[in-house]
């Protein structure tokens, strides 16, 4: 049975955090993990990890946590703003610009950003969304980034020891 390793960091941060410093030491934060989850979920078939790192930065507009999985439908589960898609060739990632905020009256960009089977991805996008606490409202962004890789055996270090075979920086 094959095992889906989905690992997503979330870089948070406000506009009184965007000096030359604070964006050098976002930089310097990592964007691969060790996998420490363990599998939670199943999807078509396979078990799922959902290992989550950063999105440390609580605010009433996500006081859940920012990362919910959901089925689309029979064959599409999403994350985030990355769905699988269960086709007839195997697994595969895409991307959906559509996320909180964007009018629902509006059709999503999709880009496919691969396969699934035996390579991994690296995708990762901006965004910023605005917040309102005490009666006050300000910006929160973020760099999303998602690690994502179908296995047949698990690995605790996969995503450290080699280099992904497919990246996407800026969806």
């Amino acid at each position: 049975m094959s095992l889906l390793i989905f690992q997503i960091t979330i870089k948070q941060w406000d506009k009184g955090q965007n000096t030359t410093s604070d964006q050098s030491a976002r930089s310097a934060l990592p964007s691969v993990f060790p996998i420490t989850a363990k599998p939670t979920l199943s999807i078509f078939n396979s078990e799922c990890i959902l290992d989550q790192h950063g999105d440390d930065i609580a605010t009433n507009v996500f006081s859940q946590g920012r990362i919910r999985a959901s089925v689309s439908s029979v064959d599409r589960v999403k994350f985030d703003r990355f769905e699988i898609v269960n086709s007839s060739t195997g697994l595969v990632l895409e991307y959906s610009d559509r996320g909180p905020g964007l009018d629902k009256g509006e059709s999503p960009n999709i880009q496919v950003l691969g396969p699934l089977n035996e390579q991994w991805i690296q995708a990762r996008y901006n965004w910023r969304y605005s917040v309102l606490e005490s009666n006050q409202i300000y910006w929160m962004y973020e760099e999303v980034t998602l690690n994502a890789m179908c296995v047949e055996e698990f690995d605790s270090k996969a995503f450290i020891k080699t280099e992904p075979s497919i990246v996407f920086n800026d969806l």
